[in-house]
């Protein structure tokens, strides 16, 4: 990729974040996209969004038990137990805390609905306050992503209108919205998460360094120009 954007450019950039709010790496990789961000000579001219991804489709909302995290990194193969030494080394830097013990599987699609429903409300910044609100109420707080009380408190917590949220909630609203990302998802190549998209014409697979992400929004710009 190449170091320096040109000097004049004015291009806007929109970052697509595909992820899912159970996906440790994609926490990681969130906060190391906003950290190349905020390293970006016109942070100003970025606009991050997060696009719906999820990890476990199938299963049955409220039938989650224990969240095994000793799964494979994405793109190594490593022994078992090394996975959460894996993810704690990658989120020093980020303030991220992990409570593996509380952590409990769930279906998150009725989550991404909401997330959807936070970018409509509020745009790019209230939908990463809700994403966020869902990673820590999954990792940290070990709350389950699919109870629907649990949804409505953590979402009036993150700024969303409570009688929006319990419309949706009591609907299939929004539901198409997450359908089309992970379609686009796909179209454009992802195969699992964390997965970026810088103005369809840069990208990045899994979890990438702060310079990495940093080295693609210089991609933009030097192609753009």
């Amino acid at each position: 990729m190449t170091d320096q954007p040109a000097a004049e450019s004015t291009t806007t950039i929109t970052l697509h974040l595909w992820l899912d709010v159970v996906c440790p790496w994609c926490y990681i990789a969130k906060r190391r996209v906003q950290a190349a961000i905020g390293l970006f000579e016109r942070p100003h001219d970025v606009t991050l969004v997060t696009r719906s991804w999820e990890l476990h489709p199938d299963l049955q909302p409220g039938t989650g038990g224990p969240v095994d995290h000793d799964a494979r990194v994405p793109g190594e193969s490593v022994a078992p137990g090394e996975q959460r030494v894996r993810i704690e080394e990658a989120a020093v830097d980020h303030e991220i805390r992990f409570e593996w013990a509380r952590a409990v599987r769930a279906n998150t699609f009725d989550a991404h609905r909401l997330c959807a429903l936070a970018l409509e409300l509020g745009g790019p910044a209230l939908q990463s306050a809700m994403v966020e609100r869902c990673f820590a109420a999954h990792f940290t707080e070990g709350l389950a992503l699919d109870d629907h009380d649990v949804l409505q408190r953590i979402s009036a917590e993150a700024g969303l209108d409570e009688r929006r949220v319990a419309a949706v909630l009591a609907s299939d609203d929004y539901a198409a919205n997450v359908r089309a990302d992970e379609e686009a998802g796909r179209r454009l190549g992802a195969t699992r998460v964390p997965f970026l998209v810088a103005n369809r014409t840069a990208s990045a697979s899994d979890l990438q360094s702060v310079e990495d992400y940093l080295g693609v929004l210089r991609e933009v710009v030097t192609e753009s120009a």
